[in-house]
């Protein structure tokens, strides 16, 4: 089971995580008033998909009304879809690792133009 609370850092601002539900193939982590939560689940069937999902919230100016608030959210996940055989679980990290280290090389400039719509 993964460690009860966690922790994500987002812009050099640590924030913990309760776990605040769990049932045989998920679990639902989320900071006290809800703001950042963390899902993490498994289905199994023909294939393996495993799933890690964050969602922050914050409310912002609306553009038209600047004057009021509106609530936004934003999600990132991260989703490993593998065979049920054939892939050990150190062979599918050595694929993870690499697909983030390319991500994070350069101070993240990869995914500074994914997130800035390039492809």
């Amino acid at each position: 089971m993964i460690a009860d609370p966690q922790t994500v850092t987002i812009s050099a601002v640590p924030y913990t995580l309760a776990r605040v539900s769990t049932d045989a193939n998920s679990g639902r982590f989320a900071t006290g008033d809800g703001a950042i939560s963390e899902a993490v689940s498994h289905s199994y069937g023909k294939r393996v998909r495993r799933m890690w999902r964050l969602v922050h919230s914050k409310y912002a100016p609306d553009p038209l009304f600047p004057a009021q608030n509106l609530p936004y959210s934003m999600s990132y996940y991260i989703v490993a879809d593998v065979p049920v055989v054939g892939y050990t679980v150190a062979e599918q990290k050595a694929v993870v690792d690499g697909f983030n280290t390319q991500l994070a090389a350069s101070s993240g400039a990869l995914i500074t133009k994914f997130l800035g719509g390039e492809n």
